[in-house]
């Protein structure tokens, strides 16, 4: 029997007249705000409280087929006995619908009559669908977390296991049913797991960030408080992140950006090579392909360069080749040599002057090659022909940007670019006074070394054969060297370098008879090769014997060495020979390198 219809059981069976205190129980039925309705076994309403009154118009001592007869035939099977489980039946009320449970009412096992409980459909459907919701809600929460690419573990407050994810047991090699419900300390003890998140969390009461290494893999572990009102810890949420995939991504894409960049440096290595080979510049060598290579990478920024080297090398050559590639390519490039012009002179060429600075000055003035080059390059060629005086303005400008004209009190700004050459030891020069050091470091900004011919033999037979062919185009002719010829310009020193080079070709390709030129066509000197600097004389005294000849050709020979190339190891390569053979040969001929 079901205990909460005791009182009402009770009170059906006081409808009879048994008790008189019938008021005290319709009292307490009428507070309870669901409807309740109690017929005896005749139909006969015996107890209707305030609910069902209002909402049906049913009253003690009426029918109950007369007010509500849909709900009558499902109590007339309780009272015949015929159905003793309860039933459930929807009404129509006044305002509203409602669902009737009805249930056999019972007094010493003996059937005295039916109870009916009135509960307001639309009370029921509310809460059905928030039911609903929360079901949905948890479903929709639950897909998330299983789905969860990053491992999740939900501890409570006292780091016990409430929940793990399928992604932490792939991650951790785990089975959910082997750790939920149990207690992180527990599982740190029993060497499970190295660290606990967890622990640390409520520890510190903050977030945790961990990096361990489980099974073979680098985690990332993040565990996060979650707090109540009060501020104590509910809830502690572990997520993991397998970072394992992630390093060796990383190392795979620093693999292919090295990959990258060795192609880009190819790419830009054969950029540069057809820009060399557009301004037909022959560069075999390594230290002459390492000097064209950096004035390419100048090119592109706004830094002063300074171009040393020996005289004919083509300095200039560099120049033009880094005003061609940077970013004043279409503005001008003004070229000075500073040891053409005279003393007097260089100052008001440079800087210019205003009217009436000088005897002879022009009557409206002049702008200097400074201002002729505004916006683009001034080339200062062999620089340390500068005057001291120009060299103070020069450095002026290097500091600030302006110029003065001679005779002028107003500073004027221009926007040049500089590029100085030398084929002189400025050092040197520095340390005797005839160059200043501040400026000698402002100019030596980028320092660009073109090597000599003697410092780039990969170069000189592409050179010859190249000015042979060029020249012989020019002078609309053809011309080709004997191999006696080539041979003996291949050993010649050239101590003019490249200008000098160029000068013998077109003397070749202009003076010869015949299209092949041959060994009698080069002029004495190159044939013999008596040049300056040379070894070995054109005629040797008769009273010399031969052993007397090698040995004093090589001792000439190797005095020239020392002073080109310095070190015994240098001398060693350039001769072609071992360095203990020098040292040796150095000392028997009093010679130190």
């Amino acid at each position: 029997m079901n205990s909460s219809l005791n009182p009402v059981e009770l009170i059906g069976f006081l409808g009879n007249g048994d008790l008189r205190s019938d008021h005290f129980y319709q009292a307490m039925v009428n507070a309870v705000e669901v409807g309740i309705l109690a017929v005896n076994t005749s139909g006969m309403i015996i107890l209707a409280n305030r609910a069902v009154r209002e909402g049906f118009g049913a009253f003690q001592g009426v029918h109950l087929n007369d007010v509500l007869p849909e709900l009558w035939p499902k109590v007339a099977q309780r009272l015949l006995g015929t159905s003793r489980n309860n039933a459930e039946i929807s009404v129509h009320g006044i305002e509203s619908n409602f669902l009737v449970r009805v249930s056999p009412m019972l007094l010493d096992q003996e059937q005295v009559g039916a109870v009916c409980v009135f509960v307001e459909s639309t009370e029921l459907e509310d809460m059905a669908k928030q039911m609903e919701f929360f079901q949905e809600l948890t479903r929709e929460l639950d897909t998330i977390i299983d789905s969860s690419s990053d491992g999740l573990w939900i501890c409570d407050a006292d780091a016990n296991v409430v929940r793990i994810n399928p992604a932490s047991e792939r991650i951790n090699n785990v089975q959910a049913k082997d750790v939920v419900g149990r207690n992180m300390r527990d599982l740190v003890n029993q060497r499970v797991f190295d660290r606990s998140a967890t622990l640390e969390v409520l520890r510190t009461r903050s977030r945790v960030n961990l990096l361990q290494s489980r099974e073979g893999k680098k985690l990332i572990t993040i565990a996060t408080p979650v707090f109540d009102s009060a501020g104590r810890i509910t809830r502690i949420v572990v997520s993991e992140r397998d970072i394992t995939e992630i390093d060796d991504l990383q190392r795979e894409l620093e693999d292919q950006e090295a990959i990258k960049d060795q192609f880009r440096n190819q790419m830009l290595e054969m950029q540069q090579e057809q820009q060399l080979e557009n301004q037909q510049i022959i560069a075999k060598s390594p230290a002459m392909l390492k000097a064209l290579r950096q004035a390419l990478k100048v090119s592109k920024v706004e830094s002063t360069v300074l171009i040393l080297g020996p005289s004919g090398v083509g300095k200039g050559l560099f120049a033009d080749l880094i005003h061609k590639n940077s970013e004043r390519a279409d503005k001008p490039l003004i070229k000075i040599n500073c040891g053409a012009i005279p003393e007097s002179l260089i100052e008001s060429e440079l800087f210019g002057y205003d009217k009436g600075a000088f005897t002879g000055a022009q009557t409206g003035g002049k702008p200097g090659y400074f201002e002729l080059a505004d916006g683009g390059i001034l080339f200062l060629d062999e620089i340390a022909e500068l005057p001291l005086p120009s060299q103070v303005k020069l450095l002026r400008f290097m500091e600030d940007g302006t110029i003065m004209r001679l005779g002028s009190t107003r500073p004027r700004e221009v926007k040049v670019r500089i590029l100085a050459a030398t084929h002189r030891n400025l050092e040197q020069m520095v340390e005797e006074g005839k160059f200043r050091l501040d400026l000698y470091y402002r100019l030596k900004v980028i320092p660009i070394h073109v090597p000599s011919l003697k410092e780039r033999k990969e170069c000189l037979l592409p050179l010859i054969l190249h000015y042979i062919e060029w020249y012989a185009k020019k002078h609309k002719t053809r011309k080709r060297l004997s191999r006696a010829a080539c041979d003996t310009l291949l050993g010649y020193p050239f101590p003019g370098n490249v200008r000098e080079l160029m000068n013998l070709c077109e003397r070749l390709v202009v003076m010869t008879e015949t299209e092949v030129i041959s060994l009698q066509d080069l002029p004495a000197d190159v044939a013999k090769g008596d040049a300056a600097g040379d070894a070995v004389p054109a005629q040797w005294p008769e009273t010399m014997t031969l052993p007397q000849v090698i040995e004093s050709t090589e001792r000439a020979l190797l005095a020239q060495a020392v002073e080109a190339h310095g070190s015994q190891a240098d001398i060693a390569q350039a001769l072609g020979v071992s360095q203990p053979t020098i040292a040796r040969k150095l000392k028997r001929y009093g010679l130190t390198a």
